[in-house]
């Protein structure tokens, strides 16, 4: 991946307590006097990766990762059933974002996004925009129901078939299917939530590249992978993100003012480009990118070199 900046190691990390019991993995990367910027992961329940470094200068950025509650490092972690979700919501997510900023002693940062990040960045940045410098977003994704009913409920289906026909499997007739894996993934048996946690995970990597890569279904579908990021989503699509419909659309004028880019591919079945048209058109100071022939996955053509042009452009 000739656009990514050169591997990259943490100078700093640490654990932070942001109360409920919960505590969050954080790394600093780059230049410890540079730009800061922190990126904020997908899923919800996905948890940050090595490679997401390497979108950032690491001469011109300060480069923050950390894991949302219940993911990646951070503790407790939901592959415990046992773990309670209550305090695990979109509203938890954006505090714990503002305590990490106060934390490391940042007075403004840049908000790296896509998919569920980009939903979080909003909302944060609706909430704290003298806080936000710039955001980058990536396959835009803001919990609306017309999305959740395209990508679960159908729509998308259309496209991915057979996908979609294994997807459904586990779903008894006229059941939906949100409610349906919500029921599964918190069955007292295991090898249920293993299994159906895997098969909610499989959707989204089957669906989530233009073209065809098993190794990334193979990644989603990896209970490692998937029973976390299953879970997760599952509790936070379940309760619309505890957002009221199209409440990140209808306060976009809090944006107004903070420079943004968004990266989108064309054909991204997960993330349709309907909501980042939607989002730029109400949101002046962003520019729009379609990528002609990418998907979701930022392996697709043009989304690296795309994204690496807007983090160039704001150091």
């Amino acid at each position: 991946m000739r656009f990514l900046y050169p591997a990259i190691e943490p100078h700093a990390h640490g654990l932070l307590d942001v109360g409920d019991g919960h505590q969050l993995h954080w790394e600093t990367s780059g230049n410890p006097d540079g730009k800061p910027v922190v990126v904020l992961h997908g899923g919800p329940g996905t948890g940050s990766n090595a490679m997401q470094r390497r979108h950032f200068d690491p001469d011109a950025y300060r480069i923050v990762l950390f894991d949302q509650r219940g993911s990646g490092r951070s503790t407790p972690h939901v592959s415990d059933p046992g773990v309670d979700l209550s305090a695990n919501t979109t509203w938890h997510l954006v505090s714990d974002l503002e305590r990490l900023r106060e934390h490391l002693d940042i007075d403004r940062w840049q908000l790296f996004g896509g998919s569920w990040g980009a939903t979080l960045a909003v909302a944060y940045a609706q909430q704290y925009p003298e806080r936000v410098s710039e955001m980058i977003l990536r396959g835009v994704f803001l919990l609306r129901a017309s999305e959740l009913d395209w990508l679960y409920r159908g729509g998308a289906g259309a496209i991915f078939p057979d996908a979609w026909a294994d997807f459904v499997s586990l779903v008894p007739a006229g059941e939906d299917p949100l409610a349906a894996y919500q029921r599964l993934v918190s069955s007292p048996d295991p090898q249920v939530r293993v299994r159906a946690a895997a098969a909610w995970s499989n959707w989204e990597g089957a669906t989530a590249s233009v073209i065809p890569n098993p190794a990334l279904v193979a990644q989603y579908a990896n209970p490692v992978f998937a029973v976390p990021f299953a879970r997760i989503a599952l509790h936070y699509f379940s309760n619309a993100g505890w957002l009221t419909e199209d409440q990140l659309l209808r306060d976009a004028h809090r944006l107004h003012g903070i420079p943004g880019r968004i990266v989108q591919g064309r054909y991204d079945i997960v993330c349709p480009p309907v909501t980042a048209w939607a989002l730029a058109r109400l949101w002046p100071d962003a520019r729009l990118t379609l990528l002609p022939q990418a998907g979701h996955s930022t392996g697709d053509p043009g989304m690296i070199e795309a994204l690496r042009a807007a983090t160039d452009e704001f150091r």
